[in-house]
């Protein structure tokens, strides 16, 4: 029977403390504070859980916490709502450079893009030798 919690599908083989962490917004940590509220056994696994104990795992979810697309959403606000205010956050998400403030003379590939801007050592590939 698969389980299906905030319209993510939940995989049968795992621990219930690992699939949940396939949720957007939560964890490990999280997970077991929602398995601790549902009073569910981490360590069964998904397959073998009865549907009162996904239910109460579905109850615990939407009672507190915000996953998958209402957090994203949030998400995307809070970053729209920087940009539009033209914080320095807000300049950093919108020239698509981190916004942590980690340094960028060096690093940020993966915000920057993997384009390696290096010189060569000047010298042109000589003819082969006769």
């Amino acid at each position: 029977m698969a389980i299906r919690i905030a319209g993510v599908i939940l995989p049968d083989q795992k621990r219930v403390e690992i699939a949940l962490a396939r949720l957007y917004g939560v964890g490990r940590s999280l997970s077991g504070k929602i398995l601790a509220q549902a009073g569910v056994d981490p360590s069964v696994k998904v397959r073998d859980l009865t549907e009162k104990e996904a239910s109460a795992i579905r109850e615990s979810i939407e009672r507190g916490i915000s996953v998958e697309g209402e957090l994203r959403r949030d998400v995307t606000e809070n970053i729209r709502r920087l940009k539009d205010i033209h914080c320095y956050r807000g300049l950093r998400h919108i020239r698509r450079l981190p916004v942590r403030g980690q340094r960028t003379r060096t690093n940020s590939r993966t915000v920057r893009g993997n384009i390696r801007r290096t010189a060569g050592s000047g010298r042109r590939a000589s003819p082969e030798k006769k």
